[in-house]
């Protein structure tokens, strides 16, 4: 929708309004300390892939460094220990960030994926990796 065609009812409550991306995937990236897990979602047939559970397949990829880099200056900023950042993945292959949940969630992923969240976490709670405010 472009600015112009939003009536006076917008003016009533808070919007958040994001860019449509032309993604070919997604990824959520679940920031424990210093280590990220950066999942790639795929098989969603529209733009909210949390409406289609079913039809998903999840892989774990790697971060980009210039990502990596972007996550620890943003979980620092905030001090946060955890975050559940999510992405599109466009055609080449660029990463466009969407929102951070402090409180996101990750058991739904597949078990190599959930454990190793798992032992992050409870290795971060035993053995915090920096200091937080």
């Amino acid at each position: 929708m472009e600015p112009h065609a939003l009536g006076a009812g917008v003016a009533q409550t808070m919007h958040l309004f994001q860019q449509r991306v032309n993604k070919t995937a997604d990824i959520r990236l679940t920031a424990v300390g210093d280590r990220l897990f950066p999942v790639r979602i795929d098989g969603s047939p529209g733009l909210d892939w949390r409406r289609h559970y079913d039809d998903l397949s999840y892989t774990l990829i790697d971060t980009p460094s210039d990502v990596a880099k972007g996550i620890r200056t943003y979980m620092d900023a905030f001090g946060l220990t955890y975050g559940a950042f999510d992405f599109g993945l466009d055609p080449d292959g660029r990463w466009w960030w969407y929102v951070c949940n402090p409180n996101g969630q990750y058991a739904w992923f597949p078990d190599p994926v959930t454990s190793r969240i798992k032992a992050a976490i409870a290795d971060e709670l035993q053995h915090p990796h920096r200091d937080t405010p």
